[in-house]
């Protein structure tokens, strides 16, 4: 076996052991890049320029954001004010429901879940309603905004670097409306799946309300990036690490903010940093670039093209299909990082619309994730909560839920996003 074929079998076999051992993805990453540098003959310095560093600086930075925003207490404040306004507990558990999502567009998912949960336990527990289907749907739609903004969840970070795009790019792009639109379009839909589930409780709900904001500086801090990437959208920069510099600003003042005000030390802070995502989308960037180098993209997209031939709408079809059901089941992180130099190749040697089909991957892929209890980090976060408080659900049960969800705000934001940018 040639050194490109034995490439080849690396990279499949490390997402075949991605999708069968996903609590290990790290170490499975991490021993395919090991076999890369002995068979791909690749050396330390090329492969540290296979990582993207701007994505990098984004997730690091907007960890220590978010963490600092879940704990001023914020978010569980809003869930409760809602709770209390609305009375009735299906229009609570909708706005909880739409209120995660908004907040994980902006903050990261499993962070943004496992705020809302508890909010979401009590209330079950008072209306005496199983909370298995609440979790779910919460878990749910905290992935399904990931992708509408550039801080919102690794896929929309990598797809920004990958297309220089900027903040605002996500709200509007080259004259038109922008995915993020898509994905609202997307949430509104299956925000009627949810009350489908949730139609028969109807009871009024008695809150004494008990949370209280601790500090408005992580809002402030978290706002203030947002803005500046905002505003920093409208000026092209000749810096292409400018997002990763600025969420990594906003990193260590809201890193100052916890060491002063929750007594964390630097020590402590730095080993709650999500460490396994980061060494694993490392690892991923490796064993993409490895593969790019080999020239197995360019057959790849070569394979899709005889497949779909001319035919601009039968390939959004098939790569909308593909990107959710390979996502349902394997990290999308890894799925984007290998497929967006082949959609880059694919539009460019059909003449097909650039946006069309990367924004169509990102939908899928972020989306697709929702259908099984494995498909994202928030999902198995949800189950294994479930389980600790004496709820089984199994990986059907799960199914049942994402399932709908899932095809309800993939066909309306596809549906979308090809009205905008089909040519």
């Amino acid at each position: 076996m040639d050194t490109r074929n034995i490439i080849l079998f690396i990279f499949v076999l490390s997402y075949f052991l991605f999708m069968i051992f996903p609590a290990r993805r790290m170490l499975c990453g991490a021993l395919g890049t090991i076999a890369m540098f002995f068979f791909g003959q690749i050396h330390l310095i090329k492969a540290l320029t296979f990582i993207n560093w701007n994505i990098m600086g984004i997730l690091i930075g907007m960890f220590f954001v978010a963490d600092a925003f879940m704990l001023s207490n914020v978010p569980a404040y809003l869930a409760e004010w809602i709770l209390y306004k609305l009375k009735k507990a299906v229009w609570g558990i909708l706005a909880i429901c739409f209120l995660t999502g908004f907040i994980s567009a902006f903050v990261e998912n499993v962070s943004t879940f496992l705020v809302v949960a508890p909010i979401a336990l009590a209330l079950s527990k008072r209306i005496k309603m199983n909370p298995t289907i609440f979790l779910i749907a919460l878990a749910v739609s905290s992935n399904l905004q990931g992708a509408a903004t550039l801080t919102g969840d690794p896929p929309s970070m990598l797809l920004a670097s990958f297309m220089n795009l900027t903040f605002s790019d996500f709200f509007f792009y080259q004259g038109k409306v922008g995915i993020f639109f898509a994905v609202q379009i997307g949430a509104c839909i299956s925000l009627v799946v949810l009350y489908l589930f949730f139609r028969k409780e109807k009871q009024e709900v008695s809150l004494v309300r008990k949370e209280k904001v601790e500090s408005l500086v992580p809002a402030i801090i978290l706002m203030g990036v947002i803005i500046i990437l905002a505003v920093t959208s409208f000026v092209r920069f000749n810096f292409e690490y400018l997002n990763g510099t600025i969420c990594m600003a906003g990193g260590f003042l809201a890193l100052f903010w916890l060491i002063k005000n929750k007594k964390k030390t630097l020590f402590v802070s730095l080993k709650e940093l999500d460490w396994q995502t980061m060494f694993f989308l490392m690892t991923v960037f490796i064993l993409v670039g490895v593969l790019i180098e080999a020239g197995w993209m360019s057959v790849f997209a070569d394979k899709f093209s005889k497949l779909v031939g001319s035919n601009q709408g039968l390939a959004y079809i098939v790569l909308i299909t593909f990107s959710v059901f390979m996502s349902a089941f394997i990290d999308n992180i890894p799925f984007l990082v290998a497929m967006l130099p082949v959609v880059q190749t694919i539009t460019l040697r059909g003449g097909f619309s650039s946006p069309l089909f990367f924004f169509g991957l990102l939908i899928g892929a972020s989306l697709g994730g929702n259908i099984t209890p494995i498909g994202a980090s928030a999902n198995i976060v949800s189950v294994g909560l479930l389980k600790k408080n004496g709820h089984f659900i199994s990986f059907w049960d799960f199914v049942k839920v994402g399932l709908p969800f899932t095809l309800a705000a993939v066909t309306s934001a596809a549906l979308f996003n090809w009205w905008l940018w089909v040519d």
